[in-house]
């Protein structure tokens, strides 16, 4: 059905409804750039929210172990993608259907306002046609009156006897002079009232019905480009949908991978120190190593005092259970020893990885000057081959110093990882709660670690680490204190945990199990001076003992 053979006459009507049209448009094209910011806002506040809650590069010591942190970072990323996507839906609309939309209303508009003038100005043209058939109507009506009004005049001069020759022929002349403009306006009223008639009919049949049809068909591509708007408002979402649902499937994937048991494992590799448990302490029966008589009143009232005050505590080869006590959080050692050893062998491990790659680079970057070397040399032309011997050298250097770097690591990784299959061979065979130690730090000089927490440098370590009873491993020359007429009070007493020769002098052996009193600390030498019951005075391994201080002795310090 079209407009124009239906509504004809409703020029204004269908003026009104193309506006209302058009409004619809803009109104919807508003709509479409709201829903636009929203989904770049959207898509902005997801990203910030992934920056916010992702994972930090700043520090290697900061990477996700767990499964759930790595499951975490898994489900960001999805999210990251899934931004990407609503992305991807704004981009869409604001290309596809924003944009089409901005240059169709402003088309829609142009197109409408040169329709609505050629319907007006037909329009226009029709009521000029009218007005000129008016005009010559109404004179054409007025030369009539004229002409009639001249008859009656001729006809009653003509009657009157008393009238002249000359006014009655003057009424004829009148009369056939009005009658003759009658008849011209008689025949310019109907070539006017035919030419209007003639325009009308075009108007309304031609020219009216192909402006209403435009005006049709513009209408209803409005219509049409409302409907392309909304299928493809609803394409750009359905073209996302397939990498959307790879997107969830993903965050799926993701929580399925969390494992519970794995990250039990990795809590346990993390904080495993290597270290036995604590055993019972022992009952110490002081009163089988009393030797002296009731006369040594003053060592017996010692020893009675250090029963009532003494504090039971753990020597050093106790110290080493951090995670039942005070840890010490001195500065890092460059071998890690500062760490249990189970900590301090995965740190070196990861440093040998480290210093491995280094040095692999350094040795591709010595390949390819060397090679660049070779083509100057055949090459004189293409650069100097000397200008690369600095450059060589220092990457030679850096070579040499980064295999030394990862000897003396790989050398103290040895160690620990004697030491640690050394303390698992004793735990299976049901040996002692203590191990015996390996070597005496006997200057406080961090090196080596030995099981008992003291350092040593001892490169004969490994040799020694197979005897039964290690003994230490420097001779160390010791004052003439032993000389004095007066002995020294005890400050405490200690119970040997391994047997000691004390074949140098200055030393004293003992055996294991064997009580002595402290008469003086260690000074931080590794070597504690004690006395015997007999009265025989020397300098013991501190790492052999398990010492024992009064709390009453000024100065006295508990080693742990």
């Amino acid at each position: 059905m079209h407009w124009g053979s239906e509504l004809w006459d409703q020029f204004d009507n269908i003026e009104k409804h193309t506006q209302w049209g058009i409004d619809f448009l803009e109104k919807y094209t508003k709509f479409v750039k709201e829903r636009l910011d929203i989904e770049q806002s959207y898509a902005k506040q997801l990203r910030n929210l992934v920056k916010k809650y992702g994972p930090k590069r700043s520090s290697k010591d900061e990477e996700p172990r767990f499964s759930y942190c790595h499951s975490f970072f898994q489900v960001l990323n999805e999210l990251n993608d899934y931004a990407g996507q609503r992305e991807v839906v704004a981009e869409e609309i604001g290309h596809r259907v924003y944009g089409e939309l901005m240059r169709y209303s402003h088309d829609l508009k142009m197109e409408r306002k040169t329709h609505l003038q050629e319907g007006r100005k037909a329009q226009q043209y029709l009521d000029i046609c009218w007005k000129q058939m008016d005009n010559s109507k109404k004179k054409f009506e007025r030369e009539c009156k004229e002409t009639e009004k001249a008859q009656m005049g001729y006809e009653k001069l003509d009657s009157d006897h008393n009238a002249t020759k000359a006014d009655v022929e003057k009424a004829k002349q009148q009369l056939n002079l009005r009658t003759h403009m009658a008849d011209d306006s008689k025949n310019e009223y109907a070539a006017q009232l035919q030419n209007f008639n003639s325009e009308q009919q075009k108007h309304f049949q031609f020219i009216m019905p192909q402006i209403f049809k435009n005006l049709q068909e513009m209408d209803e591509r409005r219509i049409v480009k409302l409907s392309e708007c909304y299928r493809g408002f609803a394409e750009a979402e359905r073209r996302v949908i397939p990498i959307i649902n790879k997107c969830l499937e993903g965050m799926i994937s993701a929580a399925r991978s969390v494992d519970d048991r794995k990250d039990s494992l990795i809590v346990v590799e993390s904080f495993k120190s290597g270290f036995e448990p604590p055993g019972d302490f022992p009952f110490e029966d002081f009163s089988q190593n009393i030797y002296r008589t009731v006369s040594d009143g003053s060592l017996s009232a010692q020893k009675q005092e250090m029963r009532g005050d003494q504090k039971y505590t753990t020597g050093r080869s106790k110290g080493k259970l951090w995670l039942f006590g005070k840890k010490n959080k001195g500065t890092t050692s460059e071998d890690f020893s500062h760490l249990p050893p189970e900590q301090r062998r995965k740190k070196l491990q990861q440093k040998i990885d480290e210093l491995n790659k280094e040095l692999q680079k350094e040795m591709d970057q010595r390949d390819a000057l060397n090679k660049m070397k070779d083509v100057y040399e055949r090459n004189p032309q293409m650069g100097d081959s000397g200008s690369l011997h600095p450059k060589i050298s220092e990457t030679m250097s850096n070579i040499d110093k980064l295999r030394l770097e990862i000897q003396k690591n790989e050398a103290w990784l040895f160690e620990v990882e004697n030491r640690t299959c050394g303390r698992g061979d004793r735990r299976l065979s049901g040996g002692a709660m203590f191990e015996r130690p390996t070597e005496i730090n006997h200057h406080g000089t961090p090196g080596r670690e030995s099981p008992e927490g003291s350092y040593t440098d001892d490169p004969t370590q490994e040799q020694r680490a197979h005897q039964r009873y290690p003994e230490p491993h420097r001779v160390v020359e010791f004052d003439d204190e032993f000389e004095d007429d007066e002995p020294l009070p005890a400050v405490g007493h200690c119970k040997a945990l391994y047997p000691f020769d004390g074949q140098n002098e200055g030393t004293l052996a003992m055996q294991e199990g064997e009580v002595l009193y402290v008469i003086e600390e260690d000074k931080g030498d590794g070597w504690t001076r004690a006395r015997k019951q007999n009265g025989q005075e020397g300098y013991v391994p501190t790492s052999y003992v398990d010492i024992t201080l009064e709390k009453n002795s000024k100065g006295a310090v508990t080693y742990i």
